[in-house]
């Protein structure tokens, strides 16, 4: 665990002790085991949604727009535009 041995973590717990006190720190103990555990729970969801957007089901397929080559039809409208933009100026 954080490459933290036996000896470190009693000393730490120690330390602790000895600056909190022997009522509160049970207490923090359990604020900090909770804030954990929504810290994790915050970090799954956001990586599940993300995972949902990256990978959509065959529904959600169906049910977005498609993105397609503009039609041929509008090519042709934008030409022909074009070349009557063309024939004003050079009248």
């Amino acid at each position: 665990m954080f490459g933290l041995g036996f000896g470190e973590l009693l000393l730490i717990f120690l330390i602790a002790l000895i600056f909190i006190g022997p009522k509160k720190l049970p207490e923090l103990a359990k604020g900090l085991g909770q804030g954990l555990r929504e810290f994790q729970k915050a970090t799954k969801g956001f990586t599940d949604s993300m995972n949902e957007a990256a990978n959509p089901t065959e529904e959600e397929k169906k049910a977005a727009p498609s993105i397609e080559a503009p039609a041929k039809t509008e090519v042709a409208d934008a030409q022909v535009v074009t070349e009557k933009s063309e024939t004003h100026k050079n009248s």
